[in-house]
């Protein structure tokens, strides 16, 4: 059965590559980053095991090489090594002969995910489901990239050194920017178990009159897009949001239907999203990728289309979360 670990074990090995890549280049800074990151994907069973032992070490190490990252990612070593005037016209060369076939592989990765997703219960060996159901998203995905790289391999007739070549070269473009989405999609169920959410419900209830269903909607309206621009991840200003004015107030107080309230407000958070560069998977890291010479030129080109979007959902969420 395929589980969740397997797809972290090939990051893993994966991020061990990149490393390798960087240390025969002698970028120490970058080879180390990398090298340390693959640790907790490696070992992080391991970890767990051992701290349900009241073992404590493995985890106080990893919580030193939390610290080692952010070292390493504050010396601004980590940025991508300057290519050859020959690579670069030869990667332009080649992008023109493939044309939109380029497209192929990061298309499939959507679509293959989907495909498994909604078939992962009849894929079976005997009676064992070949992906584990507790993890069957992810689990797709990480099967669906591995397929993606098949198909660039087989679209760009290349073979698989080249792949973990290049593979280590984008990681080498993200930089540190590739773990902000691992770190953000922990914050929010750490500040709701750290009780922030009473805080702003308290903070809220002493700032505008609880008693008006306006005020509480546009309180729960710009809560989620400015958690969402500090924390860079609607998902992680969610549940703070939710705890600390959604539910107490408008589903509890004013009677607000939960179901619109939460789809449309997940939906506002995405506005922050647009605005921040803490989002850094969706702002930052296209301007990279793209070398554009404003590294904040999307979230620039992004900000009319995010204050339509909030002052639309704020009024679906007022036509149709007090219906009842």
């Amino acid at each position: 059965m395929l589980r969740i670990e397997h797809v972290y074990w090939l990051i893993g090995a994966f991020l061990l590559v990149a490393a390798g890549y960087n240390l025969h280049a002698r970028r120490w800074s970058a080879g180390a980053f990398w090298s340390i990151l693959a640790m907790p994907f490696l070992f992080g069973e391991a970890v767990l095991a051992a701290n349900a032992r009241d073992v404590q070490w493995p985890a106080q190490a990893m919580g030193l090489a939390v610290i080692a990252l952010g070292v390493l990612a504050a010396r601004g070593r980590l940025r991508l090594a300057g290519e050859s005037v020959a690579e670069v016209q030869a990667r332009i060369e080649s992008a023109r002969r493939l044309g939109n076939r380029l497209f192929v592989p990061a298309l499939a990765i959507p679509l293959v995910t989907l495909a498994l997703v909604l078939a992962a219960g009849y894929l079976r060996w005997g009676e064992t489901p070949l992906i584990d159901a507790t993890q069957t998203t992810l689990v797709s995905l990480g099967v669906a990239c591995v397929f993606a790289v098949m198909v660039a391999l087989r679209t760009t007739h290349s073979r698989f050194p080249v792949a973990l070549h290049q593979g280590s070269r984008l990681l080498d473009a993200l930089g540190w920017a590739a773990l902000l989405p691992m770190l953000l999609a922990t914050l929010g169920s750490v500040f709701a178990a750290t009780g922030v959410g009473d805080a702003i419900a308290n903070l809220v209830g002493a700032l505008i009159p609880v008693e008006s269903r306006f005020a509480c909607l546009a309180a729960f309206a710009l809560g989620m897009v400015l958690f969402t621009i500090v924390m860079g991840n609607a998902f992680a200003a969610f549940p703070v949001m939710m705890a600390g004015i959604g539910l107490p107030l408008l589903v509890l107080r004013h009677g607000a239907d939960p179901a619109p309230l939460g789809a449309i407000g997940m939906l506002t958070g995405y506005c922050g999203t647009l605005l921040t560069p803490m989002a850094a998977n969706f702002n930052i890291v296209p301007a990279v990728l793209l070398e554009l010479p404003d590294q904040y030129g999307v979230i620039r080109a992004q900000v009319v289309t995010a204050l339509a979007l909030l002052a639309v959902n704020f009024m679906l969420m007022w036509a149709l979360v007090f219906r009842a």
